[in-house]
């Protein structure tokens, strides 16, 4: 028994992290004194259909896989798919035939968050993103929840310990409970505590919306702070919001008005890419939660297409190795990968590990993965409905 309902890095790495019926499949393998040559491949769907997903989750997929006697192919991170592989295994099927149900997860989880990432950073494309959304997941997530963010281009993220494992710094300033603690009516107590104990290189960025207008207390925090104060964020309930695109406009109106257009403006508080579209040219930047992190994983499947060297393939699946193409026109391909692909078409994915040795750890570099993403969503027009 652990203290907390986590299944630890160890159980992952030794297969133990499982569905049952894979030791079952094991041990009828060990017993038959079968251990095939198999090709197999990681699909979402069969054939390309113009719905276009982010790649993401491929760092932890490679930490899984290396080592063992396996090659591997995939797309690298922050590229997009509609179809076909994303990843091919090529090995002695009991060499990671245990690992099918961590794997998946990895991907599926990952490349869910990066998507819905995606979608607002092309909601807003000149706003700073922040990720909130790390409290809508168990803890062991979080540092995925932040990576999956980071990688579809936004700017920042909130959770501590997941910036430890990342390697980066995380952000943010007051909720409203630093308010509440000093109690209603000494908002400005709250500003200057705050003011007083951050770090110099922290941006001032005062909540005003905890108990009065938030014309009022943005008013009261730019008497407070004066100059020191950076910005303003307004992370107003539903059921007190009313006609948010009103509110934010009148308080940039009082603050240009008073001679303070320089005080940034930060919204948050259930937000998705329709609100940041509507919200965009009024703000500077929005904190995003829940659309990010309670995506719908991707339903990734790991499908066996070759036996022993012949093609293979369960009912509905298509047999054989393949490549993944992007064409010329931006488009998604897939065909054999022994075949000539498209013509002008560049083949997606790449070899990642060959006998159990990393090869390229450019295809799960974080800020490479963000630049593909961005480019990739450029190429392909991606939410330009």
């Amino acid at each position: 028994m652990t203290e907390f309902d986590i299944v630890d890095a160890a159980a992952i790495r030794d297969g133990r992290a499982t569905d049952a019926y894979f030791d079952r499949t094991t041990a009828a393998l060990e017993r038959a004194g079968r251990d095939p040559h198999v090709v197999a491949e990681v699909t979402a769907d069969q054939f390309p259909d113009g719905e276009f997903e982010l790649f993401a989750g491929l760092k932890d997929a490679v930490a899984l896989l290396a080592d063992r006697d396996v090659d591997v192919h995939a797309i690298p991170e922050g590229r997009l798919f509609d179809g076909g592989p994303v990843m091919r295994i090529e090995g002695p099927y009991l060499s990671f035939a245990r690992l099918e149900t961590s794997l998946l997860g990895f991907l599926s989880h990952a490349s869910a968050m990066a998507t819905a990432a995606l979608d607002c950073r092309v909601a807003a494309p000149d706003s700073q993103l922040l990720s909130f959304g790390a409290r809508h997941v168990h803890p062991s997530m979080t540092a995925a929840v932040e990576r999956s963010a980071l990688l579809a281009g936004f700017d920042g993220f909130s959770h501590v310990a997941a910036g430890d494992l990342i390697g980066r710094e995380a952000s943010g300033t007051m909720p409203h409970a630093l308010a509440i603690c000093f109690g209603r009516g000494n908002q400005e107590a709250a500003w200057r505590a705050f003011d007083e104990a951050a770090d110099p290189d922290t941006p001032r960025i005062a909540l005003c919306d905890t108990y009065t207008d938030e014309v009022d207390e943005t008013l009261r925090a730019v008497e407070t702070l004066g100059d020191r104060l950076d910005g303003i964020r307004l992370d107003t309930t539903g059921s007190r919001r009313g006609d948010f695109e009103h509110i934010v406009r009148e308080v940039q109106w009082e603050l240009d008005a008073r001679g303070h257009d320089d005080v940034d403006v930060y919204v948050s508080g259930g937000l998705g890419p329709a609100d940041l579209r509507e919200l965009r040219e009024y703000v500077d930047g929005f904190g995003v939660g829940g659309h990010v992190s309670n995506a719908d994983p991707v339903d990734f499947a790991l499908d066996l297409v070759a036996v022993d060297g012949e093609p293979a393939a369960k009912r509905g699946k298509l047999s054989g190795a393949k490549q993944a193409y992007r064409t010329a026109d931006g488009g998604h391909a897939v065909g054999l990968a022994d075949r000539e692909g498209p013509a002008d078409a560049e083949p997606l994915l790449e070899p990642v590990i060959r006998d159990g040795e990393i090869v390229n750890g450019e295809t799960f570099d974080l800020d490479k993965a963000a630049e593909r993403a961005l480019a990739d969503a450029e190429r392909v027009d991606y939410g330009s409905a």
